[in-house]
């Protein structure tokens, strides 16, 4: 079987090279600071003076649950 000369990956009909690990990084940065945004504001959305560290538990929580949302959804490979 063929290997691509780029990434040395399976040459196969439908080979795409992954991208690089700086725009893969990026991304999932991107997510996670997204669902941490959300997090805090479904928090202050029930409660309307919280706690420090039930903000910071909210938004590590909503990071952790968009980031895997995130690699559920998207196609692997």
């Amino acid at each position: 079987m063929a290997t691509c000369p780029k990434c040395m990956g399976a040459l196969t009909e439908h080979h795409r090279c992954p991208r690089g690990p700086i725009r893969r990084l990026a991304d999932a940065l991107s997510t996670v600071a997204m669902g941490a945004i959300i997090g805090v504001v479904i928090l202050y959305l029930f409660d309307e003076r919280p706690v420090p560290a039930l903000v910071m538990a909210a938004a590590a929580l909503g990071g952790v649950l968009t980031s895997a949302v995130r690699q559920a959804v998207s196609p692997q490979s």
